[in-house]
């Protein structure tokens, strides 16, 4: 199973990220892909090594398309690069079995190196080998706007789960991210309601995504060991007591459901 997961910028999708990974991870073989810019997975796991991204590793990237990244327009490299070998070799194992691996993507400097450049393209390369081909449960950690995806690739994401707090603006950014996963061809969008205080939060927003035609497959409550997990820098799973944590293991269970 593919799983996209994305959301306005400070709304939850790295803890969903993180703690359905953990979760998935204690029957299945799990790989995690920090896809964000902000690049929060690894601390969020509770990983304090330094993790250069894949988009920083110059070296590999002039290897595998045989340009320098940030080289000028017009310079010829590889638009197909080998990289099936590049998800193992270059993955984090959070577990000792390597049950669950975490792969730090990075991202382009937009200002010099524009959209289409030798970084991009391997990038793009490694999502599309993690979607269509490993059968792995594989988590993506991703911004709000999804057109890196392509088109082929999005097709073949099994879910795209959008994280909405109680909000407005939360809900006009899932509007535009319904738009933009329709335009790109992905079928299955659910969403997860995050930070709910009240019943009558839940209820404005789950009226608010029933007109948008959004799917809700679960709710998160308002938690004080969400931002204790932050500051201690370890995953929500390390926390028995914690209620986000139980609604999330049922969002886990919904997700293995809908299969």
């Amino acid at each position: 199973m593919k799983i996209a997961i994305t959301g306005k910028g400070g709304v939850g999708k790295t803890t969903l990220s993180t703690t359905l990974s953990c979760i998935f991870s204690r029957t299945y073989k799990v790989f995690a892909i920090d896809a964000d810019p902000d690049m929060n997975l690894a601390s969020s796991l509770g990983i304090t090594e330094n993790i250069t991204p894949i988009s920083k590793m110059k070296e590999l990237i002039k290897d595998r398309t045989g340009a320098e990244p940030g080289s000028s327009f017009g310079e010829i490299f590889r638009i197909n690069p080998k990289i099936s070998d590049l998800p193992e070799s270059l993955s984090i194992n959070y577990d000792p079995e390597g049950r669950l691996k975490l792969l730090v993507m990075g991202t382009v400097d937009k200002g010099g190196d524009g959209c289409i450049c030798p970084a991009s393209v391997l990038l793009k390369a490694i999502l599309r080998h993690m979607i269509l081909k490993k059968d792995e449960i594989v988590i993506l950690d991703m911004e709000a706007g999804i057109e890196h995806l392509g088109r082929k690739t999005a097709e073949s994401v099994d879910m795209m789960i959008v994280v909405v707090e109680p909000g407005l603006k939360s809900l006009e950014t899932a509007h535009r991210i319904k738009k933009l996963a329709g335009d790109i061809g992905v079928q299955n969008i659910q969403a997860v309601i995050n930070k709910v205080s009240t019943k009558e939060e839940e209820s404005f927003v789950q009226q608010k995504l029933k007109e948008l035609d959004i799917g809700v497959i679960g709710s998160i409550p308002r938690d004080q060991m969400v931002i204790k997990a932050d500051m201690e820098g370890r995953p929500l799973t390390d926390y028995d007591d914690s209620p986000a944590l139980d609604s999330i293991e049922k969002i886990a269970e919904n997700i293995l459901n809908m299969e």
